[in-house]
């Protein structure tokens, strides 16, 4: 039962990013990167605002361990939060203009490659140890991903990039573990921000005058932004980066039910295959787990 807590928080994370459509695609008139810049800036002031009124003495026990570091540790731990925050900026940005531009049905097959290339990232960066079931639901889910290719390469393609961003921050976020995880991800949305900052002036459009916009900005902020993330680094503290990966595909797997229910994109034969396919793969790769904790269950009883 020591794990369960863990994969509560990666579940209910990425239960809540698969209906992300939902109050992302009411801002389709938007520009994605006027989006993007009001989601980051909104997540950093609001995170730098709770940290001063509410963390000081979380702040200050942190600032003593980074100074007590040595000189080469605190350059590595800088500059892995430098890559978790542009591997961040990008994921978001790629996110919302396949959300928005191309299809709801691309960025759920994003994040159906993405616990594919984090488990296998895992096995060869961080060492994380696979059972045979465990590189079949691997192979499930290449499967399932290739058969969603034929039906469009292009989307194929944009979901590779979204995939390979958000991947690539676990991997990274599974060695960035030292410090407290609300403050971690104040400094990525801080780096992000005033990594986006130059651009804004260029690149954002006429300052939006609807409250319907600010409204959903906030949401996202909070609600599809904070209170996620948080809970993915809680479950990357407790167990392996390649589980929380596989356990990711439960994102894909909602939005392409929205995909279909809601927004009524066209689904084949294919498509329901392969999302199929991919959805055992997620329970095989699990099912370890799943049935200790029953068997655990059982025994509590």
């Amino acid at each position: 039962m020591n794990h369960l807590k863990y994969y509560l928080a990666a579940i209910f994370a990425f239960a809540t990013w698969g209906t992300f459509s939902l109050v992302l695609r009411p801002l389709h008139e938007y520009s994605s990167l006027d989006i993007l810049f009001y989601r980051v800036f909104s997540c950093a002031v609001i995170m730098t605002v709770v940290s001063i009124l509410f963390r000081r003495a979380k702040v200050k026990e942190n600032v003593r361990h980074f100074k007590a570091l040595m000189k080469k540790e605190k350059q590595k731990i800088i500059g892995l939060n430098i890559l978790s925050s542009i591997l961040l900026t990008g994921n978001w940005f790629s996110f919302i203009y396949v959300m928005n531009h191309v299809s709801v049905r691309a960025t759920s097959v994003a994040y159906l490659v993405c616990p594919i290339i984090t488990t296998i990232l895992a096995f060869f960066i961080l060492k994380d140890k696979l059972s045979k079931l465990q590189w079949l639901s691997v192979f499930l889910s290449a499967v399932g991903c290739i058969l969603l290719s034929y039906s469009n390469l292009l989307d194929m393609l944009y979901s590779s990039l979204i995939g390979s961003t958000y991947a690539c921050y676990l991997i990274v976020q599974s060695t960035n573990t030292k410090f407290d995880k609300f403050l971690v991800l104040n400094f990525h949305m801080i780096l992000a921000s005033l990594i986006l900052l130059p651009f804004f002036p260029t690149y954002s459009g006429a300052v939006p005058t609807e409250i319907k916009f600010y409204v959903f900005i906030e949401i996202i902020a909070v609600m599809y932004t904070i209170v996620p993330l948080l809970l993915n680094l809680y479950a990357l503290s407790g167990i392996a980066s390649s589980k929380v990966g596989m356990i990711l595909n439960i994102n894909p797997i909602i939005a392409f039910i929205l995909a279909g229910a809601v927004y009524h994109e066209k689904l084949d034969f294919v498509q329901i295959l392969a999302y199929s396919i991919i959805f055992i793969a997620v329970i095989v790769f699990n099912g370890k787990e799943i049935f200790r904790l029953k068997d655990k269950n059982i025994v509590v009883g």
